[in-house]
C-alpha cells in the first residue's frame, strides 16, 4: 500500500459496506421487513466490495486495478439504485425482475402455483424508511460518496505511480 490516506479511505468503505449489509439483514430478519428483488440485488455490490477490499489488504498488489473494479461496481450499483428509486417514484414501470420470485429456468407447475400464492414484494413498495428516506435513496447517496472516494483513491495511486 503506497499511501496511508488511500488505505484509510479503503478501510472506511470496507466498514460502511459491512455495516450496510449487516443493517440490511437486520432490517429483514429481525425487524421483519421483506425486501423486493431489486433490494436483494442491491446488496451484491457491498458484498463484492468487502471481498475486493479484503483482497487489497491481503495481497498488497494490484490496488489500482481493484480500485477501478470497485468504481465500476459502485457505478453499476448507483445505476441500479436510481432505477429502483424511479420505480418507487412511479417514473418507471416495474420490470419482470420485480415480479419474479425464482429466476431458475426449471420451474414446475407446483412451484409456479406456490409462487402465485406467496406475497411478492413490489419494487414500488417502500416498507422501511430512515429519517423519511427509503433505503434506496440512502443507497444512492452512499454509492455516490463511494464513487467520489474511490476516484480520489485512484488518483492517489496514479500520483504515486509517477
Amino acid at each position: 500500500m503506497y499511501n496511508l490516506k488511500a488505505e484509510f479511505l479503503l478501510k472506511i468503505i470496507f466498514l460502511f459496506s459491512l455495516i450496510a449489509l449487516i443493517s440490511a439483514y437486520f432490517i429483514e430478519h429481525v425487524l421483519g421487513h421483506q425486501p423486493c428483488n431489486l433490494c436483494l440485488i442491491e446488496r451484491i455490490p457491498y458484498g463484492l466490495s468487502i471481498i475486493l477490499i479484503f483482497t487489497v489488504f491481503v495481497l498488497k498488489k494490484s490496488e489500482k486495478f481493484i480500485v477501478l473494479l470497485l468504481i465500476l461496481t459502485f457505478v453499476f450499483s448507483l445505476s441500479l439504485s436510481v432505477y429502483h428509486f424511479g420505480i418507487e417514484q412511479d417514473f418507471f414501470q416495474e420490470s419482470t425482475i420485480c415480479k419474479v420470485k425464482d429466476f431458475t429456468e426449471n420451474i414446475t407447475k407446483e412451484d409456479l402455483l406456490k409462487q402465485l400464492n406467496e406475497r411478492v414484494i413490489s419494487c414500488k413498495d417502500v416498507t422501511f424508511k430512515i429519517f423519511g428516506l427509503s433505503l434506496t435513496s440512502i443507497n444512492i447517496m452512499i454509492n455516490f460518496l463511494f464513487i467520489i472516494t474511490l476516484l480520489k483513491i485512484f488518483k492517489i495511486y496514479e500520483k504515486n505511480r509517477q
